[in-house]
């Protein structure tokens, strides 16, 4: 994901909790003395938390879409689906879940450690710092909050300074509606974040580009803070000549195209075979039309890139090709047209970065059972996609092909299910959250054994014999 980039500052940034400049050494310290007073520990505290902040997204549903059309041009039906409804399902799951994953869980204890008891206690980390992105400003935010809040940290959240209009949105009503003593909002740029990524934490959770994502994790090593990062790559779009051409066209322009192409598990590229591509390319052209119209330009369902300089970006990525779909820009306005390109060479900018925008190079192979091979040429990417009505063809190749998320027959989907955990592997991240993995991401599971003070054996005291020995054989 392309999200805080460190960029110069666009205004004049603050603790937007309090109005003041950012004292960072302070803020946290605070919420720390806070955390040590054990009131986020309780159960009760954490619910009633997780409520208001499920209040915060539905009582100002209106205000969050008007600033996402704003920073993006999301239509507000996008806006809600793909973040306003993805924040209040994952609160509610939380809600729903919070006393059993939070419960201690018992397990085994050995022979010679009776007579007792072995218990796993989930315990909250202490004080995490959440760093949104762009392209979901509201989600990506917000959604690893739900977790941190649940497991009963304290937290500062950091949106990105790209998405100023819900940036803004959130640094207001935040200390509105949740413990101002145990959360905070920091909006800012690059001295806002670096002064933030000075401090100790206990973890850190950022979503962005790798560039971005190797500060953060140099950052944090200095305190051996442990972090999860949501990164990128380049997602491979896996088309198989079985596969069903319409319904596969009409998902795979859906999950490129959706929010203009900035989302970090959009298809990246397609890879299919010369006659295939004959078939669904014309297919994925008919799909935008029926979503968009003749003209994206004029649909009030079409996104905008965030900035002009993503545009000018893009732009000169669609010189790597040739188009097949699409290809008008405004760099000025930010818009790109969702656009299809063939024969861009394998070493051109627009096949070696993630795009992420509305540029879907098609990559043509000769022979289908090349795929696994190109595919692991390359980086492991954050998704994978599979179109087929093979099941042995899909599970072959993701037997053989590493990504951080797979989907067969559909793009994004598995971000739906809340009991699947999202993040990436190697260059495409580390760690997960999203439901109870997300949890566990902000909790410490600590190891727990309870004795009874009975049949204290002398078996494990010196001194030693032969027949402890032997007796310590029989009991291990």
């Amino acid at each position: 994901m392309d999200a805080p980039t460190l960029e110069p500052k666009m205004a004049t940034e603050h603790d937007s909790s309090s109005g003041t400049p950012l004292n960072a050494p302070a803020l946290v310290a605070g919420l720390r003395t806070y955390f040590r007073s054990g009131t986020t520990a309780e159960l009760n505290w954490r619910r009633q938390q997780l409520a208001q902040l499920r209040k915060m997204v539905t009582e100002n549903e209106k205000r969050f879409l008007d600033a996402l059309k704003s920073d993006l041009n999301k239509a507000p039906q996008e806006g809600f689906m793909t973040e306003i409804s993805a924040v209040v399902g994952d609160i509610d799951h939380a809600l729903k879940h919070l006393k059993r994953w939070a419960r201690p869980r018992r397990v085994a204890t050995p022979l010679v450690a009776q007579p007792g008891k072995s218990y796993i206690l989930p315990e909250p980390l202490g004080v995490v710092l959440i760093i949104g992105a762009w392209n979901y400003p509201l989600q990506l935010t917000l959604a690893p909050l739900v977790p941190a809040i649940a497991a009963g940290n304290c937290a500062v959240v950091k949106p990105s300074e790209l998405s100023p209009a819900t940036s803004a949105l959130i640094a207001e009503l935040l200390p509105r509606y949740l413990d101002s003593d145990a959360f905070a909002c920091v909006e800012g740029a690059v001295e806002e974040t670096s002064a933030l990524l000075e401090q100790r934490w206990d973890h850190i959770l950022y979503t962005g580009g790798g560039r971005v994502g190797r500060i953060v994790m140099s950052a944090a090593a200095r305190h051996l803070t442990p972090v999860t990062l949501e990164l990128g790559g380049k997602s491979p779009c896996i088309v198989a000549d079985d596969a069903d051409i319409d319904v596969t066209a009409r998902r795979i322009a859906w999950g490129k195209f959706t929010n203009a192409g900035q989302t970090c598990i959009a298809p990246d590229y397609l890879l299919c075979t010369r006659a295939t591509a004959e078939l669904l390319l014309p297919a994925i052209e008919k799909s935008v039309r029926e979503m968009f119209g003749d003209d994206p330009r004029e649909s009030s369902d079409y996104g905008r890139i965030v900035n002009e300089r993503h545009a000018e970006r893009l732009a000169a990525y669609i010189k790597d090709g040739d188009v097949s779909l699409g290809g008008e820009t405004d760099p000025q306005n930010r818009y790109v047209a969702p656009t299809i390109l063939r024969n861009a060479g394998l070493e051109t900018p627009v096949m070696q970065e993630e795009i992420f925008g509305p540029i879907l190079p098609v990559v043509e192979l000769e022979d289908f059972s090349r795929v696994e091979e190109f595919v692991n040429e390359r980086e492991k990417p954050l998704a994978l996609y599979v179109f087929t009505q093979d099941q042995g063809t899909a599970d072959r190749i993701l037997r053989r092909c590493s990504s951080g998320n797979a989907c067969i027959n559909d793009c994004m989907m598995f971000m739906a299910a809340h009991d699947l955990p999202f993040g990436g592997v190697g260059p495409s991240g580390m760690g997960a959250y999203h439901g109870e993995h997300g949890f566990k991401t902000f909790s410490h599971y600590k190891a727990v054994m309870k004795r009874k003070n009975i049949l204290d054996l002398s078996v494990r005291y010196a001194p030693f014999s032969a027949v402890k020995f032997k007796l310590l054989r029989w009991l291990r």
